[in-house]
């Protein structure tokens, strides 16, 4: 089918369902079955498919595991022969996995197995939930189909909520063009010794990809047209994450530790608002485009059940413990937002974006982050979300900009966020973000306006795996934005991650960049090291 012909389906069940009815249950599970074809029936439709008949390693896109709990561990796959073609070289039909969990990676000590059903409405995407095990322990897993056995990977449980563990090591990670180069920074972060990677947004982008991938200018094959243009219905989204998965270092990163994800804005379109997308299309024509877009993200990541989208909606917030140590608040700064304020971009800040009606987050997710930290007694409290949270001038002049895709463009909601982190005696706040393709280090002030006051929080920004290019240290924007910010402590632009290593007495952060990735195999090098104390917020040099 042609994408004139996809976009008209979906303006035939925009008109058809209208908004209101849309935004129910029923009404958006029946507009996406519509305007992507998915069996009224439900999964019980397919016919199950003798696995023996699989010719081509199904495993193509790897396996990974996610959202680490202290009894439980999730697993996932996505059976894919074929994965750059429509429905990935499988038929509709049902195919049985294998899996295994063991103590270690010869699976001499296997200490969960079952089997879990690949269903075509899911795209042969399988989620595993394994439950009764030991906390804070390292296991290893694969799942198995017909003759063919996927790679191994590495995951672990988290310690119990109250545990005493002293150290705990992160990853943060976003924004990873395929088509702006080579995923080597994940090459270097499956070797980094950490327990969990937290991704931050834009896992891939809507943007079309030419056949020769872009910046990484394939010459040992050519990608298929239908690449070739913007991701907008189910398929386009499902065949997109086909293309980034297959990516090898992405795979490893996926093999060697557990994920944590949330989205940004190009996991279904640029800088979207809710319900509002970046161009003038009706509102119920995007949230059918949104619904394809969540559904395929659900079904490509190491998700549990909770988190499986209805329609356009999807519960990504949620929160994970990791012992005393660590509370982490997963938010989303998406699906809720109001619509940027004065068109977006860059702007003069003014009645507009300073209205207190206007929230990033949306009102049942902040009161749920406020009152999650009503009963936190963890050491550190850490929000891993998706854009800039400090406040952000483009220059050190009156006539300065702030960009209202950030929290910049939504003060009053910023300030209810640190106000009640402040309220409830949250005295170790650590935000991590992505969005930007640079890596910043801010200090959270009590009063951005007034560089003496006290420090509240810190913030790490991860740069982009690839997004962006190469980059460089010093971007053109380094000077104005280090002497207009006496908060900001540190900003450097190549591409790369994250390492945050939390203590009962300290946290460190590393920013791990890559000197180039329009070219595959660059070293990996530390751009900078950084601690704040506990009782004692503020990024100083390690």
């Amino acid at each position: 089918m042609t994408y004139s012909s996809h976009q008209q389906e979906m303006r035939d069940a925009a008109r058809h369902v209208g908004r209101r009815r849309f935004l129910t249950v029923t009404g958006a599970a029946a507009a996406l079955a519509f305007s992507v074809g998915l069996p009224a029936a439900g999964t019980a439709s397919a016919a199950e498919l003798d696995a023996r008949r699989i010719g081509d390693d199904p495993f193509t896109l790897g396996i990974a595991s996610g959202d680490p709990l202290p009894g439980s561990v999730l697993l996932w796959t996505r059976l894919a022969p074929r994965p750059y073609e429509p429905g990935s070289g499988l038929p509709r039909a049902r195919v049985q996995v294998r899996w295994e969990l063991a103590r270690d990676e010869r699976f001499s000590r296997i200490v969960r197995r079952g089997t879990a059903t690949a269903h075509p409405e899911f795209d042969h995407s399988v989620h595993v939930e394994v439950k009764g095990l030991e906390a804070d322990r390292v296991f290893y897993y694969r799942f198995r189909t017909g003759a063919w056995t996927s790679p191994v990977g590495r995951t672990r449980t988290a310690p119990v909520r109250g545990a005493r563990n002293s150290a705990l090591s992160l990853a943060a990670v976003s924004c990873q063009a395929y088509h702006d180069g080579y995923f080597t920074a994940y090459q270097h972060l499956a070797r980094e010794d950490v327990d969990v990677v937290f991704h931050l947004g834009d896992y891939l982008y809507e943007y079309a990809v030419d056949a020769t991938g872009g910046a990484r200018n394939h010459t040992d094959h050519t990608l298929p047209a239908h690449f070739a243009k913007e991701t907008v219905t189910l398929e386009d989204y499902r065949l997109r994450y086909g293309l980034y998965k297959s990516d090898p270092d992405l795979r490893a990163a996926h093999a060697a530790h557990p994920f944590v994800v949330t989205w940004d804005d190009h996991e279904t379109e640029n800088n979207y608002a809710g319900d509002t997308p970046e161009n003038g299309v009706p509102p119920e024509e995007f949230l059918l485009r949104r619904a394809a877009a969540y559904r395929a993200y659900w079904e490509n990541q190491p998700l549990r059940t909770p988190q499986r989208p209805t329609g356009p909606d999807m519960k990504l917030y949620r929160r994970l413990h990791f012992g005393a140590l660590a509370q982490f608040d997963i938010l989303d700064t998406r699906q809720y937002r109001s619509d940027q304020a004065y068109g977006d971009g860059w702007q003069k800040p003014g009645p507009e974006s300073e209205d207190p009606s206007r929230t990033m987050t949306g009102a049942a997710q902040e009161r749920w982050l406020l009152n999650g930290w009503h009963t936190s007694r963890a050491t550190w409290n850490v929000v891993p979300q998706q854009v800039t949270f400090a406040r952000r001038r483009d220059v050190p002049a009156d006539a300065y900009r702030l960009s209202m895709d950030a929290w910049d463009g939504y003060p009053a909601s910023r300030d209810r966020v640190l106000k009640g982190a402040e309220a409830v005696g949250i005295h170790n706040l650590m935000v991590l973000t992505g969005d930007v393709h640079v890596g910043y280090g801010f200090d959270l002030k009590q009063d951005f306006d007034d560089p003496s006051s006290r420090t509240v929080g810190t913030e790490i920004v991860a740069t982009s795996i690839t997004s962006g290019k190469d980059g460089s240290d010093r971007p053109g924007s380094w000077n104005n934005q280090m002497r207009a910010n006496p908060h900001m402590k540190f900003f450097n632009g190549r591409r790369g991650y994250a390492v945050i290593t939390l203590g009962r007495g300290h946290a460190r952060a590393d920013y791990r960049t890559v000197s180039a990735v329009t070219t595959p195999g660059a070293p990996v090098a530390t751009a900078g090291s950084f601690v704040t104390e506990v009782g004692n917020q503020g990024l100083t040099p390690a």
